[in-house]
């Protein structure tokens, strides 16, 4: 195989991606292309409903987070009317950012650059000296803050979109919905935010991290063979080969695992026994109470770059195992680079002592230092690294976990398709597969960098 002179045109290497990428071969070129990552902020951002906030994070009149889009910094904020509104980080005048602190309470947004003042619902009220240079007929109304064109939220999870003819958050999620449903419908409080989120930087694709929650359990019998040996997992690290892997379509995908046969665990994930009750009627759905009272492990990704981690786990390997729920999103700051964003979440109305155990047990194993994040940053580094260059960029990488050979899951109960093995890679099909469609109508003529 020559690796010289090969097609290096982007439309043709999506081509081929597409074709690969469903008999489970991916070029290896797409992980960390410089070119193409230009291309995702137009075609696969732009286009996909992006996780922005949690409710609970502006819970009063006057409350903001700084939030990103792509590229796009974005205030969001709950208006003077308890509204939750998101809108660009830039002033009209010049396009300064206007805000410097990425969380605070205001009524109102003004411009450290030419003193522009804007309402927290975005209108435009103040210009300085607007009279003597801007005249009295001025239309300010011309002039409010560019907001994100569509905004929804699910179960207090708030999603921003650019593309005003995009379907709406809940036809989107589709299937997903169920799923986000069996995590966050809980308590009659719902969840919270504890703290503000994590953030990190790591030398790796944004893809990587939702291709590695979008389904891939198999990773932890080697990366993560050590929590076993240390008792924070079931001891045979072989526990996630338990069903299911459930391909839910649009690139979405999760994995819910099951107790390993022959070993003991609390129903209900441990949550505490006063909350049980409450939590089995919360639902509304008994499909919802039965799957959560036999799972251990819930791992997922909404597309393109949300991600999210249900687990019962221990904090040391003298600890109780308890529930833990983070939410994860992979910003992408470049081909090769990526900041994550982790937030923790709880039942509102959960025991203070439940709460703290939750808390510490998520900064000690999936926190920005946690044992388990250290090992699955250093391997996503690696790839990063491992894809780039002629050679190992010429090479085709093996998706074919599962295909042809694991059938759907016949006592599956939600939706879905879910296979009979935790061990599969379809999904990571499926989410390769909706972001080169999302990229096939790129400029033919573009070449990869």
């Amino acid at each position: 195989m020559s690796i010289i002179g090969g097609e290096r045109s982007i439309q043709r290497l999506i081509a081929n991606g597409r074709q690969g990428v469903e008999k489970g071969q991916l070029p290896a070129r797409l992980v960390a292309s410089a070119e193409i990552h230009e291309l995702e902020k137009e075609r696969v951002f732009a286009r996909s409903w992006v996780f922005l906030a949690h409710e609970s994070e502006v819970p009063e009149a006057g409350d903001y987070v700084v939030r990103y889009m792509g590229d796009d910094s974005v205030i969001v904020v709950r208006d003077e009317n308890g509204s939750v509104r998101a809108m660009a980080n830039s002033c009209r005048h010049r396009g300064t950012l206007l805000c410097r602190t990425e969380a605070g309470n205001t009524s109102h947004f003004r411009c450290p650059y030419h003193g522009w003042t804007y309402k927290n619902t975005g209108d435009l009220t103040g210009v300085p000296a607007q009279e003597e240079v801007y005249g009295a007929s001025m239309d300010k109304t011309q002039w409010n803050l560019t907001p994100v064109p569509r905004l929804e939220t699910y179960n207090g999870l708030v999603f921003g979109c650019l593309d005003e003819s995009a379907p709406t958050l809940t036809a989107y999620l589709g299937d997903m919905a169920w799923y986000i449903d069996l995590f966050t419908k809980r308590s009659a409080g719902g969840l919270e935010v504890r703290g503000e989120p994590q953030r990190w930087v790591i030398d790796a694709n944004w893809k990587l991290g939702a291709d590695n929650f979008v389904g891939d359990a198999y990773h932890t019998l080697m990366t993560h063979r050590s929590m076993a040996e240390l008792g924070l997992v079931p001891p045979d690290p072989k526990f996630a080969s338990a069903p299911a892997h459930i391909t839910l379509g649009g690139g979405h995908g999760l994995g819910v695992l099951g107790v390993p046969p022959g070993y003991e665990m609390p129903p209900f994930m441990n949550y505490p026994e006063e909350m049980i009750e409450d939590l089995v009627a919360g639902y509304g759905n008994q499909a919802h109470a039965d799957m959560l009272e036999r799972t251990i492990f819930i791992h997922g990704t909404v597309f393109p770059n949300l991600s999210f981690l249900n687990v019962m786990i221990s904090k040391d390997h003298m600890s109780v195992p308890v529930p833990m729920l983070t939410m994860r999103m992979w910003r992408p700051l470049s081909h090769d680079s990526m900041e994550v964003w982790s937030w923790f979440l709880i039942e509102r109305d959960a025991p203070e002592e439940f709460k703290d155990l939750s808390y510490e047990t998520y900064v000690r194993t999936f926190g920005v230092s946690g044992v388990f994040e250290q090992d699955d940053a250093e391997t996503w580094r690696s790839i990063t690294k491992g894809t780039q260059g002629l050679l190992a960029g010429s090479q085709k990488l093996n998706f074919e976990m599962g295909l042809g050979v694991l059938g759907r899951d016949p006592e599956w109960k939600g939706p879905g398709r879910a296979l009979s093995s935790g061990y599969a890679e379809q999904n990571q099909r499926e989410f390769w597969g909706r972001w080169l469609e999302l990229l096939e109508d790129a400029d033919p003529d573009r070449v990869v960098s």
